[in-house]
C-alpha cells in the first residue's frame, strides 16, 4: 500500500507541475532519480519551453540517469546526475585545478551543480572545434539536455557493441578525434573507452562531465590514459596500433620517451 501511494503522490506531483510522460511504466522505475532539487529543475525546463515531454530511460551510469524528451517535434536526452549518490571524491579530483570552477562550495550539491555545467561546458567546446559530440542546449542544477545521438528513439550503440566493418578507420577517426580535442578544444575527454564512444556513420564522443582543461595538473595522466584505452581496444580487434607514445607526443608536441 505504501509503495502504491507513492506513485500516485509522485504521479500527483509531475502531473501538476505540466509534465508530460511520454512512458509511464519506464520512468516510474526512475522515480528515486527525482528529488526536490531535479523536480524544480525540470519544472522550470519545461516552462522554460525546452522541453515538452519526458519519456523511458536510455541509459543508467554510476552517477546519471539518461531519459528521452522532447522539445517540440525534436527528440532529445536528458541527463540527470543523481545528486545523493554521486562520488564525491571522484567528482572532485577532476574539478579541483579547474580554473573555471575554482570556486565552487564544496558540497556534494554544489559539486553536482558544477559537474552539471561543466560537461555543458566541455560538450560546447568540442562541439565548436568541429568534433561529433552531443550538441549541448541547456543546464540547470543537475540537469543537461542535449540533442540526441539515435534514431527512431533508440541511441547509438556504444562501440563495443559495434561490428566493424573497418576497425582501422574507426581507430584513425578515434585517434584524430583525441587529437582535435586536445588542440582544437584545449580539453582531454579523461575517461575514453569503448563505453562512451557510440557508434553510427562515424564515432561519436559522449560523457564529457570529466574532462579537463590542458592545463589541469592531470591532464597529461588523464591523457595517456585515454590513448591506452583507446589502443588496447582496438588491439583486440586486430588493428596494427601505434604506440601510446607516438599518439601522445603527436598531441601534445612533447617528446616523452618510452621507459
Amino acid at each position: 500500500m505504501r509503495i502504491e501511494k507513492k506513485e500516485e503522490t509522485f504521479d500527483q506531483r509531475i502531473a501538476e507541475m505540466g509534465i508530460r510522460i511520454k512512458d509511464a511504466d519506464t520512468f516510474k522505475v526512475s522515480e528515486n532519480v527525482f528529488d526536490e532539487v531535479t523536480l524544480l529543475a525540470l519544472y522550470k525546463l519545461v516552462h522554460k519551453k525546452w522541453l515538452s515531454a519526458i519519456g523511458g530511460s536510455i541509459s543508467t551510469g554510476k552517477e546519471a540517469n539518461v531519459f528521452l524528451g522532447d522539445l517540440g517535434d525534436t527528440a532529445v536526452a536528458i541527463k540527470i546526475y543523481r545528486i545523493q549518490s554521486a562520488n564525491f571524491t571522484t567528482m572532485s579530483s577532476y574539478i579541483l585545478g579547474d580554473r573555471r570552477f575554482a570556486n565552487v562550495k564544496k558540497s556534494r550539491k554544489e559539486l553536482v551543480f558544477a559537474w552539471t555545467k561543466k560537461e555543458y561546458s566541455n560538450l560546447a567546446r568540442a562541439k565548436e572545434a568541429g568534433l561529433p559530440v552531443p550538441e549541448p542546449l541547456v543546464f540547470d542544477r543537475n540537469i543537461l539536455v542535449m540533442s540526441f545521438l539515435g534514431e527512431d528513439e533508440r541511441p547509438y550503440p556504444q562501440l563495443r557493441y559495434v561490428d566493424l566493418d573497418d576497425p582501422a578507420l574507426v581507430y584513425e577517426s578515434v585517434v584524430s578525434m583525441i587529437d582535435t580535442l586536445y588542440k582544437g578544444a584545449e580539453l582531454v575527454h579523461g575517461d575514453l573507452s569503448e563505453f562512451n564512444i557510440l557508434y553510427h556513420d562515424q564515432p561519436y564522443l559522449i560523457d564529457m562531465g570529466q574532462s579537463v582543461t590542458r592545463d589541469h595538473p592531470r591532464a597529461l595522466q588523464f591523457l595517456m590514459r585515454d590513448i591506452r584505452n583507446v589502443n588496447r581496444f582496438f588491439a583486440k580487434k586486430g588493428c596494427e596500433i601505434k604506440t601510446e607514445y607516438e599518439i601522445f607526443n603527436a598531441v601534445t608536441g612533447l617528446s616523452v620517451s618510452q621507459p
